[in-house]
């Protein structure tokens, strides 16, 4: 599959910037798309200025792109208002206006936290049911069961990335399993905009930590061979001797799990 022509959008977000330098000048033309500011556009960028809240300003920005990676929309938990527009309205104009001009992948920014209420004991992998650990999670789970309505019903490849902790380096014990190092998530969103041609995929965005805890096929189908561990930080972290919530501790979400909890601990098995 050719996917020489990309857009990502939410390029100004954290993820957004790494990707924008760590794929510059692998596709002509790299289209990056925000609300916020993204500067000037270097040799081979494109820079549009849309809000994922409108499908019209969707379709334009799509126009002539063979892939999608869809990193835009509401990044942490947060109320309500704000997350439907952003991570459901959002996500279902960049689905549709992919659909209506022609590109042929979406890779989709989800997140761990659609998972995030299995017990922290149980390794994961794609087959699992969804347990979101906020409405954050749920968005998401509604943007990877979008992303199979897509692939299914009209034909377009699809990659879901439950995207663990991503950061320049593991912050807490619980990063020593979840973290993703920003080397090891250009490359694998570069797996999915170029492995050939695949249907419906969900990957655990994470790095070859040691303790890691989540698994699935999709990596090798892709190609995704992580470089980074995060056991080399693990002696600075445990010397700090902090000690979780123990809601946090219990579950893969950690403290996306403790947030507002008013449930009963025995009764999540």
């Amino acid at each position: 599959m050719t996917t020489n022509r990309v857009l990502i959008t939410g390029a100004a977000g954290r993820i957004g910037r790494t990707l924008r330098e760590g794929l510059a000048q692998r596709y002509r033309p790299l289209r990056l798309l925000d609300l916020a500011p993204l500067g000037e556009a270097a040799a081979g960028e494109e820079v549009v200025r849309a809000d994922i809240g409108d499908l019209g300003a969707m379709e334009a920005a799509l126009e002539g792109i063979d892939c999608v990676v869809h990193l835009a929309g509401v990044p942490e938990e947060d109320v309500w208002e704000k997350i439907l527009p952003a991570n459901i309205v959002g996500t279902y104009n960049v689905f549709e206006a992919a659909r209506r001009r022609g590109a042929r992948r979406i890779v989709f920014a989800s997140t761990n936290h659609v998972v995030g209420f299995h017990p922290r004991d149980r390794r994961l992998d794609e087959t699992v049911m969804p347990r979101p650990d906020t409405r954050y999670g749920a968005s998401k789970a509604f943007g990877e069961a979008l992303g199979r309505l897509y692939a299914d019903k009209h034909g377009m490849s699809v990659a879901c990335l439950r995207i663990g902790s991503f950061q320049a380096k593991p912050q807490d014990e619980r990063q020593l399993a979840t973290w993703i190092s920003p080397r090891d998530t250009v490359e694998l969103v570069r797996c999915c905009i170029e492995a050939p041609d695949y249907h419906f995929l969900i990957v655990y965005g994470v790095s070859a930590n040691r303790d890691r805890r989540w698994f699935d096929q999709a990596s090798r189908v892709i190609g995704y061979a992580p470089q980074d561990d995060a056991e080399r930080f693990a002696a600075e972290i445990r010397a700090r001797g902090e000690k979780p919530d123990p809601i946090a501790a219990r579950f893969h979400g950690g403290p996306y799990c403790a947030m507002e909890f008013s449930g009963d601990v025995a009764k999540i098995d």
